[in-house]
This record gives C-alpha cells, sequence and structure tokens, in this order.
C-alpha cells in the first residue's frame, strides 16, 4: 500500500487490490479462484490476500491483517478444495467446486464482518 493510500477511502484500496489480483499480471494465485471469491458479495468488501498461492480476507486494509472468514487452498490430491478458517485452523470443509469453496467460506463469516476498514488490526 502507498503513503497516499489515507486520501483514498478504504473500499478504494480494496477494490484496487481485488483489480490487481483479478488481473493476469501477477503469478500469486489462480485467476479463477479470485473471480471466485470476487463473486460473492461479501467476500468482494473484504481486502483480498494470498500466501502461497492461497487467497484469504482481512477485516482491514493494512497489516498487520485483521483474517476473517475462511482460507480456500488449490485443489488437493484427492480432487478437492480444501477450506480452512481463519489464519488456517480448522477445516470448515471440502469442496468439489470453487463456487461452492467460496460459499462455505461466507457462511462461515462472523454476522459483523463488514466492509474493510482502513489501517492494520489493532490501528483501526
Amino acid at each position: 500500500m502507498t503513503d497516499d493510500a489515507d486520501a483514498r477511502s478504504a473500499a478504494d484500496v480494496v477494490a484496487e487490490e481485488w483489480r490487481f489480483l483479478l488481473g493476469d499480471t501477477h503469478d500469486l494465485v489462480d485467476t479463477e479462484t479470485v473471480r471466485a471469491a470476487h463473486a460473492q458479495p461479501r467476500l468482494r468488501v473484504l481486502f483480498p490476500l494470498v500466501a502461497h498461492g492461497v487467497l484469504y480476507f482481512s477485516g482491514c486494509t493494512g497489516m498487520p491483517a485483521a483474517h476473517v472468514g475462511g482460507q480456500v487452498y488449490p485443489r488437493g490430491a484427492d480432487g478437492l478444495f480444501r477450506v480452512r478458517g481463519p489464519k488456517g485452523v480448522g477445516t470448515l470443509g471440502r469442496t468439489e467446486t470453487l463456487e461452492e469453496a467460496f460459499a462455505l467460506v461466507v457462511a462461515n463469516l462472523p454476522e459483523d464482518s463488514g466492509p474493510a476498514v482502513l489501517g492494520g488490526a489493532g490501528r483501526v
């Protein structure tokens, strides 16, 4: 995030990150995975993050992240997507499609997980 992030709204910062991940100028995560997550309105307002090819979500735009919802891991040897809880803790389930995986993430979001806010966890 750039120094001028404070001049932008959290919604702008979130939208910019989604645009970046939906583009084809990176090799961080499969674009199909990002598209499936972006199709979920409740996830689209959270800040998307990627680590080791795994997409996860934050309730804030800065670091440290405020992990919310689950994480969707790439298709495993069994042909299924593994959905883990926030910070990769616990297994929420295994699904055949990315759409099902992100629906499971949404189903496990806390009720109060709303749009991401500017800043990092503990500073917002």
